[in-house]
């Protein structure tokens, strides 16, 4: 992946407060955890906050928030916030993860070995 942008090692209460608006949760509710995938529905607009733009320029490709949390070197509660300004924007967009594909039966899998054996 290429550089995601600039890391914002600050992470004082006051730049905390001031990336975010003062807000400790999103405008709207969502429903974001740390495997909540973002994908970025077009590139950065002009003018935007830079962590905003970080997160488009990132997102062009799925990533979870606790990845992008990791990229910017911002907590997931702050990340949260700026993806929801996202979101609320249309900027973004937010699915669950795919979830992971059932197993057959361990039975099944062993009387399937068993016949190829047999074979």
């Amino acid at each position: 992946m290429s550089d995601p942008g600039p890391r914002w090692e600050d992470g004082t209460p006051e730049r905390l407060y001031v990336i975010t608006g003062g807000r400790s949760g999103p405008l709207t509710t969502t429903t974001l955890d740390l495997v909540t995938l973002i994908i970025a529905r077009s590139g950065p607009r002009p003018g935007m906050q830079p962590e905003h733009a970080a997160i488009m320029r990132m997102c062009q490709s799925p990533l979870s928030v606790a990845e992008i949390s990791a990229y910017l070197a911002l907590p997931v509660s702050v990340v949260t916030v700026l993806i929801g300004d996202l979101l609320a924007a249309d900027h973004v967009l937010s699915r669950a993860p795919v979830a992971l594909a059932q197993l057959p039966d361990l039975a099944l899998i062993e009387a399937v070995i068993d016949g190829l054996r047999k074979l």
